[in-house]
């Protein structure tokens, strides 16, 4: 095993340890906090003044992050037999030959898991200005005063959200003419409200021109909507996708080619256009996940060591975005499904009509189910929600198993829990679940 960088560097534990999601969902966990106790939801609670210390926020998310690479990664490694740990850039000579430093390592199979990092876009006056990404953000010792995020997919929404509800002025400039464009245009909607609720100012349809300016006073020109505007604000933080790192591996050398986005082409069972050679995680590309990479990684080695030939099913697969309150989806949105030419059905219901929302108090969000008219199997399942990530798996089964609307139906769900708003987006295919008591088969 050769180690590679988390993104620049060479740090154990990549991209989801340093500068991914351990580190920014830390992060927005306090965030979150700072955010529920200045709502002052319970009118029976006395709150107090409400004071942090950003840089001391930072110092514990570090240490929480240097404990995990030694627990996690570090120990792991020691544990492992067969397995030499080499910390340094690889490169291929051949085919079956890499070069590390001054070794060469020969090789009858090759994985490649270098992962991917934050792209910027070649705008003019990019190369004149200290701008930011998500990585250099998770390391800042003092909040600034404002704040421009371009970019509304998941790490700019992210990354918006958690620097608003810290205080800062934040103003979000996308491209297309929603914040995620690719999501469930209900799901798009509500997130959009409750962005702008904890303080994000969301500009949409922005076509970038041009970034000047120096430290503490940078400027974004962009059309919008065909007219020129000006955003002032003290940082610029990009979060406008990933791209793959490739650039010292000498894939030529190796006869690996990449795709029309510059990430390594693979097969289903993710082979390269090198029959020994097989590659896994976001150096593939989208969806760029760390439990897909892990996956992968697993279905590679599989079909290195055993000849399994296993494949990646990327529909069974969840996603999330953790902003507060998260959203998560699993399969086919409603759109997907017509196109792949079947009969659409869907259902929507919103997370007010469940009791353990009122009994939390906070009923934001909304539970979507896509299904297949002709025989309702469950084929998408759509949720914003408090804790969406971890409701997402009753859906992830279903689309998995094939199981129907009446499956979960038939399903008893605890009672109060938040994933009854899924039973209930089920039992509205039926009837008017705002009209049903509590616990109603």
């Amino acid at each position: 095993m050769i180690g590679n960088n988390a993104t620049a560097g060479t740090i154990l534990g990549g991209t989801c340890l340093n500068v991914g999601c351990v580190p920014s969902k830390r992060l927005i966990t306090v965030s979150t906090f700072i955010e529920e106790l200045e709502k002052r939801r319970f009118s029976g609670v006395n709150y107090g003044d409400i004071k942090f210390d950003y840089a001391r926020i930072v110092e514990e998310k570090d240490a929480m992050v240097n404990e995990l690479r030694s627990e996690k990664y570090e120990n792991v490694l020691r544990s492992l037999e067969n397995v030499t740990y080499i910390n340094g850039t690889g490169s291929f000579v051949d085919r079956n030959t890499l070069k590390a430093g001054k070794r060469e390592i020969k090789a009858k199979n090759i994985l490649i898991a270098t992962g991917a990092k934050a792209a910027v876009p070649q705008v003019k006056g990019i190369d004149k200005i200290n701008y930011i990404t998500n990585e250099e953000a998770l390391s800042l010792k003092e909040l600034p005063n404002s704040l421009i995020v371009v970019g509304g997919r998941a790490i700019g929404l992210e990354f918006a959200q958690l620097f608003a509800r810290l205080g800062v002025d934040v103003t979000l400039l996308q491209r297309s003419g929603s914040i995620i464009p690719n999501w469930e245009p209900e799901i798009r909607a509500y997130l959009t409200n409750y962005m702008k609720e904890s303080g994000v100012k969301i500009v949409t349809n922005s076509e970038l021109i041009e970034v000047s300016g120096n430290k503490g006073a940078k400027s974004i020109r962009a059309r919008v909507d065909g007219k020129e505007r000006v955003f002032d604000a003290e940082e610029i933080l990009f979060a406008t996708g990933r791209v793959a790192n490739i650039e010292n591996l000498s894939l030529d050398a190796a006869g690996v080619i990449l795709n029309e986005r510059r990430f390594i082409k693979v097969e289903k069972n993710l082979r390269t256009t090198a029959q020994n050679i097989f590659a896994a995680g976001d150096v593939t590309g989208e969806p760029m996940l760390e439990t897909l990479a892990a996956k992968e990684g697993n279905i590679a080695t599989s079909n290195i060591f055993e000849n399994a030939n296993k494949e990646v099913n990327i529909n069974e697969v969840p996603s999330a975005i953790f902003t507060y309150p998260e959203a998560a989806m699993v399969g086919l949105t409603e759109e997907q499904l017509i196109k792949n030419g079947a009969e659409c059905s869907c259902s929507a219901v919103e997370f007010s009509i469940v009791a353990k929302s009122r009994i939390i108090g906070d009923s934001r969000g909304v539970a979507k189910i896509v299904i297949d008219r002709s025989n309702k199997k469950i084929v998408g399942v759509h949720l914003l929600a408090p804790h969406a990530a971890d409701l997402i798996h009753e859906g992830v089964l279903a689309v998995k198993f094939g199981l129907t609307i009446d499956d979960l139906i038939d399903t008893v769900h605890v009672f109060p829990t938040l994933s009854e708003g899924i039973k209930l987006a089920a039992q509205s295919f039926y009837s008017d679940v705002k009209n049903l008591s509590c616990c109603t088969e």
